[in-house]
C-alpha cells in the first residue's frame, strides 16, 4: 500500500492512529507485540495503523511493521497530522 498518505489522530497520548484503506492479513504474524518509541504497527482487531511516540506495554493483536527513521517526537503534538509513509531502502543492505 506504500506510499500511503493518512491523517493520524491522537490515541491514548501514546500513539497516532489511522484507519487503513483495507485490512491486512494476520497470517504468520505473532500473537502480539510490545511497541516502543518509533514503532509502526498494525492493530488487527481494529484494522488501523499505529505510530508510537511513547513506549506501550504488550498488546494482543498488535503487529510490528517497521520503525520510523527519525522524528517520532514530532508525533506527540496535540491534534491530527497528515503524513505520507514511504518505504525506506538501506542501500548498504541491498546486493549490488
Amino acid at each position: 500500500m506504500l506510499p500511503l498518505t493518512l491523517t493520524l489522530e491522537d490515541y491514548s497520548t501514546t500513539e497516532k492512529i489511522s484507519d487503513l484503506p483495507k485490512k491486512l492479513t494476520r497470517e504468520g504474524a505473532p500473537a502480539g507485540a510490545d511497541p516502543s518509541v518509533g514503532d509502526i504497527a498494525y492493530y488487527a482487531p481494529w484494522g488501523n495503523l499505529a505510530l508510537f511516540y511513547k513506549d506501550f506495554p504488550y498488546s494482543d493483536g498488535l503487529i510490528l511493521l517497521g520503525k520510523l527513521d527519525a522524528g517520532a517526537e514530532t508525533l506527540s503534538v496535540p491534534g491530527s497530522l497528515k503524513v505520507t509513509i514511504e518505504l525506506a531502502i538501506d542501500n548498504r543492505k541491498v546486493g549490488r
